[in-house]
């Protein structure tokens, strides 16, 4: 036989033959008492980890411990502000525009002693250790120092999305009985406009050093300083930490919630740790060396755990926003840089659905500049995705290279070029963008899943797991449980994987909804050995090398008028990778047999494909209710649920286009840009009726 034949063939086979009778084992049963079912613990640890730093057993010595080991190490990073102005578009809209400078940074020491200084600042002004103070603020690095100040004091801290409507801030307050409330100055705007129905507040702490005049009134019922002033304040009064425990309640987390008022997840300091303390066994080489770009917000447990993470293994934070990450992000004026390109980050966390505006960037770039190019990129890119999902005649070693010097280097370059892994958590990623990343970026990246009930523990793929849809064996932290959903027709039974509810336990899982034990019965329970286990209402499913694939949600589920039934959140899924789609809502009324769609439209793609066909409109708004439109969408719609297998009902029978993004502010997503379906049928409950009607 041919040496070189030979040389291919024998090790495809012996691949192949590897592959398909001996996957490498990620998660292995484990026996534990509660409800029946089958239960997967890590491979690798065979109790849950509670930490993994000797002598540390909260994140106030976490944090300590840190600080002294990497004293004169840059810590936190915050780019200066040059400039900014108001640019006017095509209709007349207004949008801000930054020019932002270079990062100047606060080592390991000097956070320490702010840290320090704020702590004492805070029992000067006569907070308590008994009394509760609320962070409502964007992600930036006094948002790090103010936490950590407070956890030196045993102060537990209420954290609540800085796009927090009023009446949910309201309730979360005045639940809390919140007597210090830490904010920025646009959200301090909003505290004097509700400040007549706030029961407990009794000092407010600006972040930054100019106040809004009418936020110091004696009207208001508190006294307003600067975060600043507190620092100094707490330097001239200094006192001995008051060091929490372990099972004392580090963080009360307010989600933004996707139904009705928002509930306090209540996190203890061990919680916490078990969570930072797995990921840290998972990423490897994590260290000095890296510098993690902190964007999302702190107020999301993702979030909070990475930074938490960052700072414990002597890594630097630099600070961004989803506004100004890269060059072109809306916020950045033209011509001036981004986060990413400033900072040069090897580590990041994301949402799906930033990182899939990433990709519909990237894509539109090419398939916009044509030629050479694009016949370049798409073919380096086939030959990557062989090579990723496992062909040896894929692209590697030399032609790797070649194409990672030639095509992806520039894809890399938009954050910053230099990350090497991106960790993924908060919504289901899809398989497209995931490939993706792994591909363009040259980065692994980590699909995590977990929930605010369990500290964001659950279960995170492995750094060399390329495969797609999936998402990882469990954290060392936790206990995967798979239990049976008769009314759903999930069952652990099921062939040829075991499916059902999940269920997650370990010292991960929080103590509860605070102030609200019906709730907490519902979702926790407790187990013979005193293990604690939350109750999803996820479904899942355990591959054979003991990953977990979510596949459905209990209550995401709608029965149609002949009896099928309709997984909303897995359609969209695979609906939301058309290229005219920037979100979307699937509708299913029990009383008819067809579902319905809401439709944002990508306004960059849909103009494009105007302009190809030569339509004329005046508006994007225009363009979205003409009937061409609506046939193309819907066909590209179509055309994504035929590739994902989804069935004829399925697909939505008749879609509405909208030419309005759903954000944060509008109230119809989260923080973490997760679907508020409630929100958005009440919303646009006309627009469902006639679609239905018509």
């Amino acid at each position: 036989m041919n040496p070189y034949i030979f040389g291919v063939i024998l090790p495809v086979l012996a691949t192949l033959l590897f592959r398909s009778n001996h996957p490498k084992r990620r998660g292995v049963p484990t026996d534990t008492t509660g409800d029946p079912g089958v239960t997967v613990r890590n491979k690798r640890f065979d109790s849950p980890v509670e930490t993994v730093w000797e002598g540390v057993s909260t994140l106030a010595e976490l944090f300590e411990e840190a600080c002294r080991k990497y004293g004169e190490g840059l810590l936190l990073g915050t780019r200066l502000l040059i400039s900014k102005e108001l640019e006017t578009s095509n209709d007349g809209r207004q949008f801000e525009k930054v020019e932002l400078g270079g990062y100047e940074w606060l080592s390991y020491a000097e956070a320490f002693e702010a840290v320090s200084s704020f702590g004492s600042g805070l029992a000067a002004l006569g907070h308590g250790r008994e009394q509760r103070a609320a962070i409502f603020a964007d992600t930036r690095e006094e948002w790090f120092l103010a936490l950590q100040g407070c956890f030196r004091r045993n102060v537990t801290v209420v954290t609540m999305y800085a796009s927090l409507g009023e009446e949910a801030l309201c309730h979360s307050l005045n639940e809390t009985e919140a007597t210090t409330v830490i904010c920025g100055k646009k959200e301090l705007k909003t505290l004097v406009h509700i400040s007549g129905q706030l029961d407990s507040v009794k000092r407010v702490i600006c972040l930054d050093d100019e106040i809004p005049s009418d936020a110091s009134s004696v009207g208001h019922g508190w006294t307003v300083i600067s975060f600043a002033d507190v620092k100094r304040l707490g330097k001239e009064n200094p006192v001995d930490a008051d060091l929490p425990l372990p099972p004392d309640v580090a963080v009360i987390m307010y989600t933004s919630g996707s139904t009705g008022l928002p509930k306090g997840v209540m996190m203890t300091h061990g919680n916490v740790l078990a969570t930072v303390s797995a990921v840290k066994t998972i990423v490897p080489k994590l260290g000095k060396k890296d510098i993690y770009l902190a964007y999302l917000p702190m107020a999301h447990i993702l979030e909070l755990a990475a930074e938490n993470l960052m700072a414990a293994v002597g890594a630097a934070i630099g600070y961004g926003s989803p506004l100004t990450l890269t060059d072109t992000s809306s916020k950045i004026k033209k011509g001036t840089k981004g986060d990413a390109t400033v900072l040069m980050p090897t580590l990041m966390a994301a949402v799906p659905a930033i990182l899939d505006r990433v990709r519909d960037g990237v894509f539109k770039k090419v398939n916009t500049t044509g030629g050479l190019s694009k016949k370049l990129f798409y073919l380096s890119y086939e030959r990557r995705l062989q090579a990723i999902s496992g062909s040896w005649f894929g692209a590697w070693g030399l032609e790797k290279a070649l194409w990672n010097f030639l095509v992806f280097k520039k894809v890399r370059a938009i954050l910053g070029g230099r990350i090497r892994f991106i960790l993924s958590g908060g919504a289901p990623l899809s398989g497209d963008t995931q490939q993706f990343i792994n591909i363009c970026l040259g980065a692994p990246i980590g699909q995590g899943y977990g929930l605010t009930e369990t500290c964001a523990g659950g279960t995170f793929s492995d750094f060399d797991d390329t495969s797609v849809g999936r998402v990882g064996p469990p954290l060392p932290c936790s206990y995967i449980k798979l239990i049976d959903w008769p009314e759903g027709g999930y069952l652990i039974n099921d062939s040829p994987m075991p499916r059902g509810e999940i269920v997650i336990g370990g010292p991960n899982v929080t103590l509860g909804y605070f102030k609200n034990e019906e709730k907490t019965k519902e979702s926790y329970k407790v187990d013979e050995k005193g293990m604690r286990w939350f109750y999803t209402g996820d479904i899942g499913r355990f591959h054979l090398d003991g990953c977990l694939e979510i596949i459905d949600r209990k209550k995401d589920i709608v029965k149609l008028q002949h009896g099928e039934y309709v997984s909303l959140g897995k359609v969209e899924a695979a609906l939301i990778v058309s290229p005219y789609v920037d979100n979307i809502m699937l509708h299913a009324d029990p009383f008819h047999s067809y579902c319905v769609a809401l439709v944002v439209a990508s306004q960059s793609t849909l103009e494009e494909w105007a302009s190809k066909q030569g339509i004329p409109y005046s508006g994007f708004s225009e363009l979205c209710s003409k009937e061409e439109s609506l046939k193309e969408v819907h066909a590209s719609l179509v055309k994504e649920a035929k590739k994902a297998g989804l069935q004829k009902l399925e697909i939505p029978a008749k879609i509405k286009l909208l030419s309005d993004p759903w954000t944060p502010e509008s109230g119809l997503v989260t923080a973490a840009l997760k679907l508020k379906r409630e929100a958005v049928r009440k919303t646009f409950q006309e627009e469902l009726l006639k679609l239905y009607s018509s």
